[in-house]
């Protein structure tokens, strides 16, 4: 075998793996992440019915990975808006949805 012959049989297995590699990674950012989003407290600490917003003051959200804070967040549905007010104590689920963090439930707690 000559050392052109054995230099393009390399190229193209490397090319063949590089190929199927990114397959791979293809496959696994189209694929839909299963979001285990617990229920969190929180307290709603605004409601902004123009841009569509909630503030809330909230515990820990684990599928975050975030600490308690007060926070802005988008809501995946604005007929969240109407279900709370300012000052409810509320129990809700958010993830990262297109960049932004998103409440996509809530319900007022007692």
């Amino acid at each position: 075998m000559t050392n052109k012959f054995l230099l393009t049989m390399t190229l193209l297995a490397l090319a063949g793996t590089a190929h199927a590699a990114s397959h791979v990674e293809s496959a696994k950012a189209a694929a839909p992440v299963a979001s285990a989003a617990e229920m969190t407290d929180g307290e709603v600490r605004k409601v902004d019915m123009e841009t569509k917003k909630l503030t809330i003051r909230h515990g820990e959200l684990k599928n975050l990975a975030m600490p308690g804070m007060t926070m802005i967040f988008h809501v995946k549905d604005p007929a969240m808006l109407d279900k709370v007010k300012q000052g409810d104590k509320v129990r809700f689920t958010a993830d990262k949805i297109g960049g932004a963090f998103t409440v996509t439930s809530i319900e007022p707690t007692k």
